[in-house]
């Protein structure tokens, strides 16, 4: 004989069914038929309202599963990872270029030219570091309109190629952007931590780098150590055997506006720092929005130590730096 409780969970049953049912003809006219939901409402005799609200229930329950599969979205992929593991505020990872070096910076200055007049306003200090990577963010931006801010250098100025140095490009970024340039007259890197303090004592030098403290965004480049391919050899007044140094005995995997750094983002070769006239690492987390450019496999493991570090908010690279750094995190993440 069937019980009062057989009954009531046999209704019980059929309501469920019912109510799956009618969530799955709306997921199929919404989703696969690609109608609106005024016109869902409308096949199926509901109002809109109730139409939307079974949409959000059939995802709040992991009733759909929605797979995106624009281009390029393995870069989309990645900048989210780069973001959930490192907590940074936005990434952006361009595609790879063809075997040229002059392209993939060129593209890598415009992704980030474009991110930098998104997020810049009427106000602002703008505080930039040197090198090529910088540079081409300066040779990219187009902006429409005129921008009332204040560019200023995070450090001294370098030895080299003038249009890498950051005092030529705080001139041309603040021509391109509308904006005031402030020049910071003193070498990046001197001989001796004396000669540092009697620059950093002179009032013009103490005023820029004042300035500069006060920055809202910072725009700079990620170098390495690399004995042989380190800019910072080229422009210092260090030695490949100080590189070396630097890394093997210091633990220096790169360079951010002159400031050697660990694979923790812990700043290290203290006596080289005492040389560098310019923002400590310390200094420049202060700064609400850092953006960091840098591409190149090459480039993964100073990068992984200034997200590391928390030395940047926001990260422009492209795809090889981008997987060089996660495959570094995964691997510290099995130790």
């Amino acid at each position: 004989m069937e019980t009062r409780r057989d009954v009531s969970a046999r209704s019980a049953s059929s309501a469920d069914y019912e109510r799956v049912r009618l969530i799955n003809d709306v997921l199929t006219l919404y989703y696969v038929q690609e109608l609106t939901q005024a016109e869902v409402g409308r096949r199926l005799g509901l109002s809109t309202a109730r139409v939307n609200r079974l949409l959000r229930q059939a995802r709040q329950q992991g009733l759909v599963d929605i797979t995106i599969r624009t281009p390029f979205q393995q870069l989309f992929d990645l900048e989210a990872r780069l973001k959930a593991a490192f907590g940074l505020r936005d990434a952006v990872v361009i595609p790879p270029v063809a075997e040229d070096a002059n392209a993939m910076v060129h593209t890598l200055g415009r992704a980030a030219a474009h991110y930098l007049l998104d997020h810049l306003r009427d106000g602002d200090v703008l505080a930039i570091g040197g090198g090529t990577a910088v540079h081409a963010v300066v040779q990219a931006l187009e902006p429409r309109r005129a921008c009332a801010v204040k560019v200023v250098p995070l450090m001294g100025a370098v030895q080299g190629r003038v249009t890498t140095d950051v005092n030529y490009l705080a001139t041309q970024l603040a021509a391109r952007l509308g904006g005031e340039a402030y020049q910071l007259h003193a070498p990046a890197f001197v001989d001796s931590a004396e000669q540092r303090q009697a620059l950093l004592a002179m009032g013009p030098i103490r005023e820029i780098l004042d300035i500069a403290r006060r920055a809202t965004v910072a725009l700079l480049g990620v170098g390495t150590v690399d004995a042989q391919t380190s800019r910072f050899v080229q422009f210092t007044a260090l030695s490949a055997e100080d590189m070396r140094r630097i890394a093997e005995t210091h633990g220096g995997v790169g360079e951010i506006v002159a400031r050697v750094y660990d694979v923790q983002g812990r700043p290290c070769a203290e006596e080289y720092a005492q040389r560098t006239v310019g923002l400590s690492l310390q200094e420049l987390r202060q700064i609400p929005l850092v953006i960091g450019v840098a591409a190149t496999a090459a480039k993964a493991r100073p990068l992984y130590g200034a997200l590391r570090g928390g030395l940047l908010d926001v990260l422009i690279t492209d795809e090889a730096a981008a997987r060089g750094v996660l495959e570094l995190h995964r691997q510290e993440d099995w130790k």
